[in-house]
């Protein structure tokens, strides 16, 4: 009697022993594994393991949005795996955006690949605003542009620029600043070409017609669908303010070449008197020498009182015909005043 009774303990005890096992277990996987997230993803069709869960949470993951983003996925049946969105969130990525993004486009039928979608958004490009505007064009209005016609007229033209993004292109594709200054330069240029402003304001489709037809799409991330003509304003006369502008500096060089001859003109008439001057001074001189060379003549010999007297009625003779001379043109000058 007493061995069964020493038996029957010995069996409850292991039982108590098996069952408390079992509570710690239960509370330690209840601890350790999210169990309404593995039992939300169970009933969801996006089975998980408990493993990958434990694994989840101690790589310090947010495994509550994480299996969200992978039910959402799977629900509107876009082809991924936990462990895109595991590693993609591991190297710093954007799981929500990336995940709407693939949604979006598989429920437009828009191509796009997880990896492709993943690299995206690790460019730091929207991914999910490439994709919408993939469906949903956007309007790109460009700031007012200046262009002057060949008749020198200027005119200030707007334009609404229609893209859609190419998602192939937007790891390292140009942006909208490029597409602006792409359809600015085309604008100028198909302006610039026209003969007379008017022939613009007549036709100006021909300005999209011509942008369009240059290709400014190219290496960008957007392809262009439309370029429309919201504006066109007629600015200033520019050419006839440069002819203007011409005329001045035309004037402004003639009249420093004119002071330039007046100057040299100046110079040389300073020089002539300087020079006239310098004549009357040795005039001078040598006239003085006269008296000087008469006497020295006398003294040697050289010339008589006969001489003397001959040379003073010809000084004579010829101050009178200067005299003379010099009184008929003041007469004559008189004349030609009456």
């Amino acid at each position: 009697m007493l061995s069964m009774l020493n038996a029957s303990s010995t069996a409850l005890y292991v039982w108590l022993t098996i069952l408390g096992v079992l509570v710690i277990a239960i509370a330690v996987f209840v601890g350790v594994v999210p169990i309404n997230v593995w039992i939300r993803a169970m009933v969801s069709g996006a089975h998980i393991s408990a493993l990958r869960l434990i694994g989840m949470k101690l790589r310090h993951i947010e495994v509550g949005m994480l299996v969200d983003c992978f039910i959402n996925a799977k629900k509107a049946g876009v082809q991924l795996t936990i462990d895109d969105l595991e590693t993609h969130y591991m190297a710093g990525g954007n799981v929500e955006r990336v995940v709407d993004a693939l949604i979006t486009a598989h429920g437009a039928k828009i191509e796009l690949s997880v990896e492709t979608a993943k690299a995206i958004d690790l460019a730091n490009r929207d991914i999910l605003a490439a994709v919408k505007q993939s469906v949903n064009p956007v309007v790109i209005t460009t700031p007012e542009i200046s262009a002057v016609a060949k008749d020198g007229i200027e005119l200030r033209v707007k334009a609404r620029v229609t893209v859609q993004s190419n998602i192939n292109k937007l790891i390292g594709g140009a942006g909208e600043d490029t597409i602006i200054a792409r359809v600015g330069e085309g604008i100028v240029t198909t302006v610039g070409s026209a003969e007379t402003h008017e022939a613009v304001l007549e036709n100006p489709d021909l300005i999209s017609k011509t942008v369009l037809d240059k290709g400014l799409d190219s290496g960008t991330a957007f392809n262009i669908l439309s370029i429309d003509i919201a504006d066109i304003d007629v600015g200033r006369n520019i050419g006839a303010k440069l002819q203007a502008e011409r005329a001045e500096a035309d004037m402004q060089i003639a009249q420093a070449k004119a002071e330039e001859r007046r100057a040299m003109a100046i110079a040389a008439e300073q020089e002539m008197r300087a020079k006239t001057q310098e004549m009357r001074a040795n005039l001078l001189n040598a006239e003085s020498e006269v008296p000087k060379a008469i006497s020295t003549a006398f003294s040697n010999g050289q010339i008589g009182v006969l001489d003397y007297y001959k040379m003073q009625n010809i000084l004579a003779d010829t101050n009178m015909r200067n005299s003379l001379s010099g009184g008929e043109r003041r007469k004559r000058n008189t004349t030609d005043k009456d």
